[in-house]
């Protein structure tokens, strides 16, 4: 699938109606554009079932709910909705994209109490995020932004507007030749990517930061369980900066990114050991299963 997002041959669910892509439109004075009044959803369908599918329906909610928005739909719905999309397209295999949030209507300031939430789902096929860095390891900078105190935003929402100091991460990463970069908290412990959670080893454990202030994703409990099943021991902790030079492993986890190692993290260089590429696999298979 190539092109522009906006002009592409398929099928978008909207509002309870799929539409011809091209079709699928909003008005520029949507209040969701303008103060970013919008939560979405970030999932991969394997083999025609999406993976955690109603988990992340029910995320969906649990954010809106966050941002003070009520979402006129119940997971069950949502999850129909997903399934209508993908089927109307005939994929099996893809990625999937609801995204709430308030549109056009009475109001058109910071208040929009009367404007109607909207829901629409779309999709794509979509390949290794951080394109070969799935098998080599990816590179990542060290961002100058740091996630925010949860006394400053709903930090436990996939709220969009959460998301503006991480797209200028990435874009500051990029310029740089690398993949992504790795977020610190407002405290200064290391907090995550701006896209995905973060994963170390050291001496056949496993290190990861408190989700205290950054979204605990669905990927990464999926991990961690991952790990207790196989009787690897997993530190929950705040981790230093400092720290970063005594890890051996370390690896990205998240809907678009899978698993995926990291070679380097600024200075600090990494194998792409035994562990990491386990985990790899065996997340591999249960998405598959």
């Amino acid at each position: 699938m190539d092109g522009a997002f906006d002009d592409r041959d398929g099928t978008i669910w909207m509002d309870g109606t799929l539409v011809d892509w091209r079709e699928a439109k909003v008005h520029v004075l949507t209040h969701g554009l303008h103060y970013a009044s919008s939560v979405f959803e970030g999932e991969r369908c394997y083999n025609g079932t999406i993976f955690k599918g109603h988990e992340h329906s029910q995320r969906l909610i649990r954010s809106a709910e966050l941002i003070d928005m009520e979402l006129p739909y119940t997971a069950e719905e949502i999850d129909a909705a997903k399934d209508d999309m993908l089927k109307a397209n005939g994929w099996t295999d893809a990625y999937v994209r609801a995204v709430a949030f308030r549109g056009s209507g009475q109001d058109m300031g910071v208040s929009a109490a009367r404007n109607p939430v909207r829901l629409v789902v779309a999709g794509w096929q979509w390949g290794n995020y951080y394109g070969d860095a799935k098998m080599k390891g990816a590179k990542l900078d060290i961002s100058k932004w740091k996630r925010p105190s949860p006394e400053t935003i709903p930090s436990q929402a996939k709220a969009a507007g959460l998301y503006m100091i991480c797209t200028m991460s990435k874009h500051a990463a990029e310029a740089k030749g690398c993949s992504d970069a790795m977020m610190f908290d407002y405290r200064g412990y290391v907090a995550e990517a701006t896209g995905a959670n973060i994963f170390f080893v050291k001496d056949g454990e496993v290190h990861t930061p408190t989700a205290d202030c950054f979204l605990n994703g669905l990927t990464r409990q999926t991990v961690l369980q991952m790990l207790h099943e196989r009787g690897v021991t997993v530190h929950e902790r705040h981790i230093m900066p400092e720290e970063l030079e005594g890890f051996e492993q370390c690896w990205l986890t998240g809907t678009a990114a899978e698993v995926t190692p990291v070679g380097q993290i600024g200075d600090y260089s990494f194998e792409v050991g035994q562990m990491t590429r386990d985990i790899a696999e065996a997340y591999e298979k249960l998405v598959r299963s």
